[in-house]
């Protein structure tokens, strides 16, 4: 009897340990990610009036495309959407295009996309929309199944038209 306590002891020692572990293992893997959110949202405060944030979603198109976007509330109450651009190294980009703040009711809303998107791909699944920016302007980025085809798609956040005619991924 003896023996077996110390055997289901000595199991949830190891078990606690690896829990720990790999506790850790997420911590470290992730804290760089956690601190440019940080900063974006810091700077968003501070340049963009930006005071309450609901949402935040990095978007990467490409090494000059690295964007956190929130979106949330400023001081008088009105939803906005920033733009944080980084640079590849994880670093808040410099100069005067680096943070983008304007009012959400200036742009298109998530809702007002996918009702844009709705009437003009009816036939898609749509697999992410999320904002960001694409060839200089700020937009929504779609990433959607069309068949069996997946597909990038780009609209303009101030307007909610088309940018381009997209990209098809290969087949699966």
């Amino acid at each position: 009897m003896k023996k077996r306590r110390k055997w289901i002891l000595l199991g949830s020692a190891l078990m606690l340990l690896l829990l720990f572990g790999l506790s850790q293992f997420y911590v470290s893997i992730m804290k760089d990610e956690w601190n440019e959110k940080r900063a974006a949202e810091d700077i968003a405060g501070t340049r963009a009036g930006l005071t309450q944030v609901k949402k935040a979603q990095k978007s990467i198109w490409d090494e000059n495309s690295i964007y956190w976007v929130l979106t949330g509330k400023n001081e008088a109450g009105i939803e906005m959407m920033v733009w944080v651009q980084f640079t590849k190294d994880g670093k808040i980009a410099e100069g005067d295009n680096a943070v983008y703040g304007v009012e959400l009711s200036r742009g298109t809303s998530e809702q007002k996309i996918r009702s844009l998107i709705e009437a003009q791909l009816p036939d898609i699944t749509i697999k992410r929309l999320m904002p960001g920016v694409y060839n200089g302007e700020y937009a929504w980025q779609l990433f959607y199944e069309q068949g069996d085809r997946y597909y990038y798609k780009f609209f303009r956040f101030a307007d909610g038209t088309p940018i381009g005619e997209g990209y098809s991924l290969p087949n699966r």
